[in-house]
């Protein structure tokens, strides 16, 4: 892979979003391991801004989507309209037909809506009317959502969450960005027109090569034993899944592509713990079940028990 694309890629973005290199990195890993994220944080902090950075620096089609109580399945997936004319039901697509679908504020609407996302960030297709329809390759969606105890939410259910490669969150800017941002205003001033700096091909090239990051055998069986330990431990009622072993073995070998290596470390996996795990692990005496403070210090508290391999 070209490692300019990804450099290409975080100083676009920064030009809109400022601050925050971390919360741009983590959606790049993503892009690049043909994942999905949630991006979960307080009104204002510029979830939107992010996501919709990103989106318009990929290139390819980019469908943006406010999520609401009144969203139905259809206004996502699309609907068959009967043309009188030609005697036939003719399917119009809705916005996830997209590179790139911004689910903006999704625990918003209804689980009935969050659950016609399901097929697609799973199997990259769409069924309706028993016919299945594949979606553009690459596919992505960046949600934004505000936690789960404000008012007029919806807490995503298990099954969608796990759908999320990541799951992470931007927090309060330094005082030195947030000055930049009131100087700037660059959601206002560069954001409408920010252009792309790649295109869906050389993506979906880095996307290979994510493939072809080496895995030691012995960071196998870390994830693995990680994994055990969530399904074992007494405080955790849903431990990580096969799914979610997968997930962290991508997300591991994306982060060292990210860093320009072909061979992941220790560090690759344990840095994407949180961001990865923590929205995968139920806890019994959470009131969310998971994706907690306190399910990323339990988190913690298992990685100190696992040998590190060196």
């Amino acid at each position: 892979m070209n490692e300019s694309l990804v450099q290409r890629l975080r100083d676009n973005v920064q030009r809109v979003f400022v601050g925050g290199r971390d919360s741009i990195d983590r959606v790049l890993c993503c892009l690049l391991a043909r994942g999905h994220v949630v991006i979960e944080d307080v009104p204002g902090v510029g979830k939107t801004v992010l996501a919709n950075s990103v989106a318009r620096s990929m290139g390819g089609v980019f469908n943006r989507v406010q999520f609401t109580p009144d969203l139905l399945p259809s206004d996502v997936l699309g609907v068959s309209v009967y043309d009188a004319n030609a005697a036939r039901f003719d399917f119009k697509p809705g916005p996830i037909f997209a590179n790139v679908l911004l689910a903006d504020e999704v625990n918003r609407t209804t689980p009935r809506t969050q659950a016609a996302l399901l097929e697609s960030m799973n199997e990259r297709q769409v069924t309706i009317d028993g016919q299945t329809r594949p979606l553009p390759d690459p596919f992505m969606v960046i949600a934004t959502q505000n936690p789960f105890d404000f008012e007029g939410t919806y807490p995503l259910p298990e099954s969608q969450l796990d759908r999320f490669l990541m799951h992470i969150s931007i927090g309060y800017p330094s005082r030195e960005s947030e000055a930049e941002v009131l100087k700037r205003r660059p959601s206002e001033s560069e954001l409408p027109t920010l252009e792309a700096v790649t295109t869906p091909e050389e993506i979906i090239e880095a996307q290979r090569a994510v493939d072809d990051v080496t895995l030691d055998r012995s960071l196998i069986d870390y994830i693995i034993a990680l994994a055990e330990a969530t399904r074992t431990h007494p405080e955790i009622r849903v431990g990580l899944s096969p799914r979610g072993t997968l997930a962290l073995s991508t997300a591991a070998r994306a982060t060292a592509l990210l860093n320009g290596r072909d061979y992941t470390t220790p560090e690759d996996v344990i840095d994407n713990v949180h961001a990865v795990v923590a929205h995968r692990t139920m806890l019994r005496s959470a009131p969310d079940g998971g994706g907690t403070e306190a399910a990323r210090d339990l988190l913690d508290e298992l990685l100190t028990t696992l040998p590190s391999p060196v």
